[in-house]
């Protein structure tokens, strides 16, 4: 039996994005979430959607006589940075706004090195649904170990623009503003401000000196 057909972005995340939307607002109209924070969580919904869209769709599911007959393993470079070149840029664009949104959207989110690790596991997770998808479906997708090594960079540097980001006065209060509940932005702002509190009132609390 020979088959061969594509499946496209828009019809599986398109609905996708459609219910999430519908989700967040419905949270806002009913006060779980601030009206300021719906924007951001739409917004990293659009960016999750755009990444699947550039690195596992389109589907090309071939059977038969149309599917790939290479192995499997040979879809893969084990090899780091043997091959890399400047097409290594756009894989380290692409995760630049994953380090930026972590920490305003994740508690866990609370390091330079936490953040690297998470980006680089959702880099390891799309690589991985790319081989699957050969495995399965006889996709022409490769697995490349300078793709991880990019979208890892790219989460790094994400995160030292949210940091710098929140150190700039007029960009520190929009971001708090629109960072989910439990993130680690907020709660770390949270942290600051009540050991700032403490040490203005640390005085008051010493021994009086009399004359």
């Amino acid at each position: 039996m020979d088959i061969r057909f594509q499946v496209d972005s828009a019809p599986v995340l398109g609905p996708a994005l459609v219910l999430f939307a519908a989700g967040t607002v419905i949270r806002v109209r009913r006060g779980v979430w601030d009206k300021r924070r719906g924007p951001l969580a739409l917004a990293a919904a659009v960016y999750v959607a755009a990444v699947l869209s550039l690195t596992i769709f389109p589907l090309n599911v071939t059977w038969g006589e149309y599917a790939n007959q290479a192995p499997w393993i040979g879809q893969i470079n084990f090899v780091p940075l043997l091959t890399a070149d400047i097409t290594m840029v756009p894989n380290v664009v692409m995760l630049v706004p994953a380090g930026f949104l972590l920490p305003l959207l994740f508690r866990n989110a609370t390091s330079a090195s936490r953040v690297t690790l998470m980006t680089a596991a959702v880099s390891l997770s799309v690589e991985a649904a790319q081989l699957l998808s050969y495995i399965a479906l006889n996709n022409g997708r490769s697995v490349d170990v300078n793709d991880l090594i990019a979208n890892t960079l790219g989460g790094l540097a994400g995160y030292a623009l949210v940091t710098l980001a929140l150190r700039a006065p007029a960009l520190r209060g929009p971001l708090l503003a629109a960072a989910l509940p439990r993130s680690a932005a907020l709660r770390a702002d949270r942290r600051r401000t009540a050991t700032a509190d403490g040490a203005q009132e640390a005085p008051i609390a010493g021994p009086v000196v009399r004359p």
